[in-house]
């Protein structure tokens, strides 16, 4: 009967021992948390910005004179060349105006020598007191007057000359024809849009950046020649040519608080178009970054926080200023150093004063699984 009891005892005993070990051990997996601490490193910052792609050269091709299309000589999306004729409109009332233009310059050609001649007659026989002094100044009037409508039938004729050369439309430079509305024997009034063409060989991309961001541009890039950037396509490939900032707007936008940039590529295969969309990749390295995952942050009231350990792993809160923000990690500005210890997962079970007991993880570790 002892020999049941002391059993009994001891049954007892090793439940009440499992029991309170199994206590403490859930103690001890509730106040592990994991750990780790800020990293420094060198690291590529790459900040993008909406562009918007111009060409180099895009002129609207409209006419100068009223009149009906004729012919077409190119089609839409074809090269052409500086000087390469693209409409030619009927011209057959510019050919008549100017065939009229040159026989009245001939005919003021023709009457300025015969006041030419009379003048010189009315000059001899003034020499000879034969006509009064009235009629040498008639003389000389009516030959001036005659030279006057010579130059007035010159500018008549060189006037039709021109508007008989506005009926051929040619291009002003090499570039792409665009889309043309209007077909043969259409009636098209002056001012009317035929075409428009653009010089794609070389584009601009044009991206806005705000205040703070065009301060770093401008200290992280002083001295270099801002020739690689990166301009990424609709279909989030990189352009095969690095691009150049060449000029930033003298003004800030006071509705949107940004100023504008304008950065050039080459474009040697086309495949760039005015009007077209994409991405500005900038790229800077920052050296001796302070690293931490973005998880070990917690926000309030627009400011950041981290959870840190002291001496005796209790828990405080602490306030840092992030530099900028990276896929999972946070640059941090100020607020951490790299002795510190701080807590990455976990956090929103966490409050100021916890004591826990931290399961430190090297930060190259931690960043190899936030990939």
């Amino acid at each position: 009967m002892k020999k049941f009891e002391l059993l009994i005892g001891v049954t007892l005993l090793l439940v009440l021992l499992l029991a309170c070990d199994s206590k403490k051990n859930e103690k001890r997996a509730i106040n592990s948390y994991p750990t780790t601490t800020p990293i420094v490193v060198d690291t590529l910052l790459t900040s993008e910005y909406v562009a918007e792609i111009q060409s180099l050269q895009n002129v609207e091709i409209r006419t100068k004179i009223n009149g009906f299309i004729e012919k077409i000589h190119v089609d839409e999306g074809k090269l052409v060349k500086n000087g390469q004729l693209l409409f030619t409109l009927n011209s057959q009332t510019f050919q008549k105006d100017l065939l009229k233009a040159k026989a009245m310059l001939k005919s003021a050609i023709a009457e300025a020598k015969n006041a030419e001649l009379d003048l010189q007659n009315v000059k001899l026989l003034s020499s000879k007191n034969v006509v009064s002094k009235t009629e040498l100044e008639k003389a000389q009037a009516n030959y001036a007057a005659a030279l006057a409508r010579v130059e007035e039938h010159k500018a008549n004729q060189e006037s039709a000359a021109i508007q008989l050369s506005m009926t051929k439309i040619k291009a002003p430079f090499d570039g792409i024809i665009n889309r043309i509305p209007f077909k043969i024997g259409s009636l098209v009034n002056e001012g009317t849009l035929l075409t428009s063409i653009s010089n794609n060989n070389q584009v601009y991309a044009y991206f806005n950046v705000s205040e703070k961001e065009y301060l770093q541009i401008k200290e992280q890039r002083t001295e270099k020649n801002h020739d690689d950037i990166t301009l990424l396509l609709a279909n989030n490939k990189p352009h095969e040519h690095k691009g150049t900032i060449e000029t930033v707007e003298g003004e800030f936008d006071q509705n949107t608080g940004n100023i504008a940039f304008r950065a050039r590529f080459s474009n040697p295969k086309l495949l760039l178009k005015h009007g077209s969309s994409g991405k500005i990749q900038i790229s800077n390295t920052v050296n001796n970054a302070l690293i931490i995952p973005q998880k070990a942050t917690f926000e309030i009231q627009d400011k950041q926080y981290v959870y840190v350990l002291d001496k005796k792993n209790i828990v405080r809160s602490r306030s840092i200023e992030v530099q900028q923000r990276l896929q999972h990690l946070y640059i941090i500005k100020s607020g951490l150093t790299v002795n510190d210890k701080l807590i990455y997962e976990g956090i929103q079970n966490l409050k100021e004063g916890d004591s826990i007991n931290p399961q430190l993880i090297a930060m190259k570790e931690v960043m190899s699984k936030l990939k």
